[in-house]
């Protein structure tokens, strides 16, 4: 079984954010509060390599999945390290952290992909919290120059991927949305309003096109690059077309609702409220509010669970709350921290991978990463 790097650790936001709920028994909080650090100190301690970031590990031989620095998730592993050290105030983490986020500049030039967000903001953006350092900002304006290349102006959307061109002409996915940080993030450093118009446009296009009317959404939108409308609403990592993949459900709900921070744009929040109402009153949620991979899975309640599915929801949430003073919102994020205490989803201290949670599936249609619980 695998395990996926959850994106930039949201469940640590989450834990800082409701670090004072006392619904678990002492002993449950003891144990967790005790083997948190333990599984902290097993990221300190992985060995720097510029070449290869730590993704994933199968447990059944201990087999860490490392991948180079273009791989959509290789700003996280420096994220967790930054977001421990706010959390811990430990030096050694900032340390660390520094080292594992200059392996990632070289992708401020690298125009193949989208996920520049997630590469360079959860390691520069996170960085730029806690160093005022003018190469970061630099890093961060360079990195959105190149992502800005990728825009379309008849479609009015960033491009996702430059695969499978004899199926698509211009994907683009709900995961995208994230990446728009960086973006918003460039203009407040540069002044340059071209970054911020450019996030707005993209998100106003995916509003617009990438939701069904239950307000979940579909994971690929293919546009006609002739008449820059929609061609084919698809998945590419969820069940089947029509489905509602989780993780496509949390990228909307936490890209919509950080849109707003940055706009105060009343249509953002509305639809960071109506997916999070169709993901929180979605009849396949389980009781421990820890999603199936795919609420549409007919093997549920057989199916994978996916942790960083509801962590990415529950972070989200705790943001929303803050926006709309919904207690739904709140007791939700409490209680995905409360199910991640248990030691079914906190990977025990014996586990020499640094990761910290169980039960979280990557790439299902292909196989990959696939906890099997």
């Amino acid at each position: 079984m695998k395990k996926l790097t959850i994106l930039i650790i949201a469940t640590l936001s989450i834990v800082l954010s409701c670090k004072n709920d006392t619904a678990t028994s002492k002993e449950q909080f003891k144990s967790f509060t005790e083997l948190l650090p333990v599984r902290y100190q097993k990221l300190k301690e992985y060995p720097l390599d510029s070449l290869a970031f730590p993704r994933s590990v199968t447990l059944s031989n201990n087999t860490i999945k490392k991948v180079p620095s273009k791989d959509w998730t290789s700003g996280f592993f420096a994220g967790n390290l930054w977001q421990i050290y706010e959390l811990t105030g430990d030096e050694a983490y900032k340390n660390k952290a520094k080292e594992w986020t200059k392996f990632i500049e070289k992708e401020k030039f690298n125009n193949r992909t989208h996920d520049m967000g997630f590469k360079v903001f959860c390691s520069f953006g996170n960085g730029l919290k806690h160093e005022n350092n003018e190469d970061y900002k630099n890093i961060i304006v360079e990195s959105a120059k190149t992502l800005s290349t990728r825009f379309n102006e008849k479609i009015g959307s960033i491009r996702s991927w430059d695969f499978n061109r004899d199926i698509w002409q211009f994907p683009v996915i709900i995961d995208n949305m994230m990446n728009l940080e960086l973006l918003f993030e460039a203009t407040k450093i540069s002044g340059d309003s071209t970054f911020h118009k450019l996030a707005v446009t993209h998100a106003n296009t995916t509003l617009k096109n990438h939701f069904r009317a239950d307000n979940s959404c579909y994971h690929v939108v293919d546009y006609d690059t002739i008449t820059g409308q929609p061609r084919l609403k698809v998945t590419h990592q969820g069940f089947n077309d029509e489905s509602s993949w989780a993780r496509g459900q949390a990228w909307a709900i936490y890209g919509y609702t950080m849109a707003y921070r940055y706009t105060n744009s009343l249509q953002y929040l509305e639809r960071a409220k109506l997916t999070a109402q169709f993901y929180l009153n979605h009849e396949n949620l389980p009781e421990d509010n820890i999603p199936y991979w795919d609420f549409e899975d007919p093997a549920i309640p057989n199916a994978p669970r996916d942790v960083s599915a509801g962590t990415i929801v529950a972070s989200a949430l705790v943001e929303l709350y803050k926006y709309t003073k919904n207690d739904i919102y709140l007791n939700y994020s409490r209680s995905v921290v409360e199910s991640l205490k248990s030691e079914k989803y906190i990977l025990d201290e014996t586990v020499s991978a640094p990761f910290i949670l169980d039960h979280s599936t990557g790439n299902w249609p292909k196989k990959d990463e696939i906890d099997e619980l």
